[in-house]
Order: C-alpha cells, then structure tokens, then sequence
C-alpha cells in the first residue's frame, strides 16, 4: 500500500459509508478487481471507519450532548442485534469479503431499498423501542457486503411511518455505538502491532473523515429534494457489473 492507495480508499469510505451505497461492498469491489491492488486488511478498514465516526461526532456535535436519555437507549437497543451477530458469526462474516457476485447481488438489493424510500412520503411517527429495534436488525443484515447500512436503516425507519430526516439523523447517530463496538473488536483480535505503517492509515482517517462530511450533508439533501432514486440506480448499475465481471 502507499500515501495514494489510502487517499483513495479514505475518500471512498467516507462517501460510502453514510451515502446508501454500501462502503463495504465498494472495498470488497476495488480490492478484489483492481489488477495489482493488495488487500489492505481489516485493521486498515476498521481505521477508515474511526474517520466516519468522527465526522459524525462532528456534524452532529450541538445535538448529541442535549438529546435525551429515551433518545440514548433507543440507540442501545438498535445496537444490540448487531453486536450479537458481529461476536458470535465473525469468523463466518470475514468470509464474505472475497466474494464479488455475493455484493453485486448485495447491491441490487441496497437499490431497490434507496429506491422504495424515495417513493415513500414522508410521515410523522416518533422513535419508540419498538421501530428502532426493528431499524437495529435491519442494521443486523446490512453486515453483509453490498448491503447499505445507511440505505437499509434510513429505509426500515421510513418504512415503519419515521419522518425521512428523523431516520437519516438516526441511521447516523446509529453508526457510533456500531463502529465503535467493531474496532474494540479488532483491535482485541489483532492488536496494534499488526497495523504497520502508521503514516498510511492516518491518512485514510482524515480523507474518510473528509469525505464523510460532504455525505453527510448529500444524503440530508437528497431526502429532502427527492433525488434519492440516484443512489438506486447507482446500485443498480455497478450490482449488474459486479455480477458479470
């Protein structure tokens, strides 16, 4: 790997991670098809996702100390399935990330998801424990590689009668506990000795950091203007390519 492989792969991640797009489809896509491009490892991805957590953190940053404590255990309960999957199924879930057809079919699913929750209207039911646990297992399924986690959280809130902006600030404030709770678990797998060369990974930090910022900010956009048919028709497209290649 060196300085451009990781501006590149930082820039990606942070645009795919909170755009429905499915940023881990999209690594599994330009790791595996790239000639001559190495697999980066999962330390690497994991130090990509601390840039999207802290762009989160960032955006967010006026509005997450004053939330209140229901707001704070909906997210715990959306976080559970999850977390109960990535500990006991790890082993079996790395080995979904050598399989290219796996995430173009992945990703023809992720657009007919952005693709229902741009035709669905908006409504104006509130969070309870009930649709945020059912938003937490679609989180759960989103596990799999070319399944949008973003895409399939904000759709299962908006499915279940949530407000689109509502489910996009809670898909994003969902990302924290989830990625937090994935690097404890590699870190405890791995350990920092086998993350290498230090230079490379921070500078995927800060471009994924970057880019996540800007995704952000499109996603808010896209709902409210009605554009997020974009991002099915994208999936769309490079699913049927990952398929054929």
């Amino acid at each position: 790997m060196n300085i451009i492989t990781s501006i590149f792969l930082g820039f990606l991640q942070g645009l795919t991670e909170f755009l429905p797009v499915s940023s881990s489809g999209h690594l599994v896509l330009v790791q595996s098809l790239i000639p001559g491009f190495s697999q980066t490892g999962v330390l690497f991805d994991v130090f990509l996702h601390f840039g999207t957590l802290f762009a989160v953190l960032v955006f967010f940053r006026k509005e997450i100390l004053k939330l209140p404590l229901r707001y704070y255990l909906f997210l715990a309960l959306a976080t559970i399935p999850a977390a109960l999957i990535g500990y006991f199924f790890k082993s079996q879930l790395e080995s979904l990330f050598t399989s290219t057809k796996l995430v173009g079919f992945a990703l023809l699913v992720t657009g007919l998801l952005n693709f229902l929750t741009d035709k669905t209207e908006s409504r104006e039911k509130e969070l309870s424990f009930k649709n945020t646990f059912i938003t937490g297992v679609a989180q759960a399924i989103a596990i799999i590689p070319g399944i949008s986690r973003s895409g399939t959280t904000i759709f299962a809130s908006v499915a279940q009668g949530i407000d689109k902006k509502t489910a996009a600030k809670f898909s994003f404030l969902l990302s924290i506990p989830a990625v937090l709770g994935a690097n404890i678990l590699e870190f405890t797998t791995h350990g920092l000795n086998e993350i290498g060369n230090y230079t490379y990974y921070l500078t995927g930090f800060v471009f994924s950091f970057i880019s996540g910022l800007l995704a952000i900010y499109l996603v808010f956009k896209f709902l409210t203007q009605k554009k997020f048919k974009i991002f099915a028709y994208y999936c769309f497209i490079l699913g049927i390519l990952a398929i054929l290649l």
